[in-house]
């Protein structure tokens, strides 16, 4: 391009700098406008290619197409997709099968377990009807697509990635559990790795899963409430503490790392304080292992640390601090205290047996260390490589 006369080379710059309170908060609001929007476009982005990839997955289920064109089905179609689209990523056969299988495992889970049960024989069977048999006006294809178009991509699944979903819908068991890793990708932003290390502490299985005397001891709806901040086991593999150990280097460990310990906790809790010194009018002086505090349910959350399995004495001990913090910490318009022991191991008969009668809100879970989370990890991580090993092979 050839410059005019008019047009000189030249230095752009701010002739001064704005400053004024005004142009500051709007420059600020204009920044935020834009993000949002880059994030609205990458989800509409995301949300297109994955209702592409749910009619693609309905299509195959519908057409049974495996059965229909045979175990080359897969292989063909890539091959015809990419020849067509070279350009495109994810036309690979195994990404392919990950299409049907996502949309089937919804489907199987939601269309058919809603589904009156007569007529679900009457779609079980039109399934297996021989075409000779089905009227001419409507053929077993057509009745098979329109069975299964019943289902549409939920919206929500759309602000999630493709990867997120694969781990979901490949390692989850149940509609409840796959849900319920898709709402909390969703409130966390979970990375694909993130997603992965929470289905395999078993994040679904432990929340509230701690046995308490919440459903006694709180009104509906907050036991219920209460009851799903605590989980069943806590893994607290990051603390990397030998086998044999103490609870006072379980609690040093903790306060050390309070910030991981806090995630593993759950999100909403704030850090109060460890061994917050208890002074009775006799002279007494006692310390609660740690405090926190659940702020969206306005609550104080009192936590002992045992590093034995459970004993019904402690009970005890965490009903007389939970009371402590109630009349001593909890303010106008928070909820009741609750409390929390968690310990190497525990009998599920002895600990509901030690909470039965007890008038403060009690929990009890397990905790998990390291050398039971490196098998784990190690399984894990070779059931992966054997996947990934197979889907080269298939795209081969």
């Amino acid at each position: 391009m050839i410059l005019s006369m008019e047009q000189k080379p030249t230095f752009v710059y701010r002739d001064r700098v704005i400053t004024e309170e005004s142009y500051v908060e709007w420059l600020h609001e204009v920044k935020s406008r834009y993000r949002k929007s880059q994030v609205k476009a990458a989800v509409r982005v995301n949300t297109t290619m994955l209702e592409f990839y749910w009619s693609m997955g309905r299509d195959i289920v519908a057409l049974q197409a495996e059965s229909k064109w045979g175990s080359g089905f897969f292989n063909q179609l890539s091959l015809d997709m990419k020849a067509e689209f070279p350009n495109e990523k994810g036309f690979s056969s195994a990404n392919l099968r990950y299409m049907k299988r996502w949309y089937d495992f919804y489907y199987q889970r939601v269309i058919i377990r809603q589904r009156p049960v007569e007529e679900l024989q009457e779609v079980k069977t039109q399934r297996h009807v021989d075409l000779s048999e089905t009227p001419k006006k409507e053929s077993q294809i057509e009745i098979l697509q329109r069975v299964v178009e019943e289902l549409e991509m939920p919206q929500h699944f759309g602000m999630i990635p493709w990867g997120q979903h694969i781990e979901i819908f490949t390692r989850c068991e149940s509609l409840d559990e796959a849900l319920f890793y898709v709402s909390q990708t969703i409130e966390n932003n979970w990375s694909r790795p993130e997603v992965e290390s929470k289905i395999h502490d078993r994040l679904f299985q432990n929340t509230g899963a701690a046995i308490t005397n919440f459903k006694d001891r709180l009104p509906s709806p907050q036991g219920d409430l209460a009851q799903e901040l605590l989980k069943g086991e806590y893994n607290l593999e990051f603390l990397h503490l030998k086998t044999k150990h103490d609870e006072k280097e379980l609690e040093d460990k903790i306060a050390s790392n309070v910030t991981q310990f806090l995630l593993e906790l759950g999100k909403g809790f704030a850090y109060v304080g460890r061994q917050m010194e208890l002074q009775m009018p006799g002279g007494q002086v006692f310390f609660p292992d740690l405090v926190f505090y659940h702020i969206p349910q306005r609550r104080y959350l009192v936590v002992e640390l045992k590093a034995v399995k459970f004993l019904p004495e402690h009970a005890g001990k965490i009903n007389f601090y939970v009371n402590a913090a109630d009349e001593l910490l909890k303010g106008e318009g928070d909820q009741p205290s609750i409390g929390l022991i968690i310990c190497k191991s525990y009998d599920k008969t002895i600990v509901e047996w030690s909470l039965r009668g007890v008038e403060t809100p009690l929990g009890v879970a397990a905790y998990q260390l390291q050398e039971v989370v490196d098998r784990t990890v190690a399984e894990v991580e070779l059931k992966r490589k054997l996947e990934q090993q197979k889907n080269k092979e298939e795209e081969a």
